[in-house]
């Protein structure tokens, strides 16, 4: 078996702390306009990856095979102060979305010609609900609805401790 190569690196990122609010896994229920009065229901899960250096992102809808699986890797540019997700889906999309955690409010953003979107979304206070709206715009300043969704936190055993994610090692 090879030695890992750079595991001196593989440790928690202080950068990214703030955003161990959203680790555990997801049952997700929300709305789109492109199928107005269906319900999507779907999943998501967070890890740190690489000792903490890095939080993976994954989701799913359940019920509608046209919204794609994803993820994203969160990370931080000590340079410029910003976060931002490398996202990658299904479909072989992929996008870089500027990201922030303030208090209470996670904020996705990513301004681009002809499809910017972004999404604000408010953790409870005890931490076990995240309600998102998502906005797109096409023209850069006209916005309007896009994916909004309700993160709540699965839990197991009736203890209240978050399952974790399938596949996920602790750390």
């Amino acid at each position: 078996m090879h030695e890992q190569i750079g595991r001196e690196a593989a440790m928690p990122n202080p950068a990214l702390t703030a955003f161990g609010v959203l680790i555990g896994g997801w049952t997700t229920v929300g709305s789109h306009p492109l199928v107005p009065g269906t319900t999507l229901h779907g999943r998501a899960s967070f890890e740190w990856i690489e000792g903490g250096a890095f939080l993976l992102m994954r989701s799913e809808i359940l019920n509608d095979s046209r919204f794609p699986s994803g993820m994203a890797v969160f990370g931080h540019d000590d340079a410029q102060g910003d976060w931002m997700m490398i996202y990658f889906d299904q479909r072989g999309v992929s996008r870089i979305i500027h990201t922030s955690l303030s208090g209470k409010v996670w904020k996705t953003w990513r301004d681009a010609p002809g499809f910017s979107q972004r999404m604000t979304a408010t953790i409870s206070d005890d931490g076990n609900t995240i309600t998102s709206v998502g906005e797109l715009s096409r023209d850069g300043s006209t916005w309007e609805a896009d994916l909004s969704q309700t993160f709540t936190r699965e839990r197991w055993g009736g203890r209240g401790a978050p399952r974790p994610p399938r596949g996920t090692l602790r750390q």
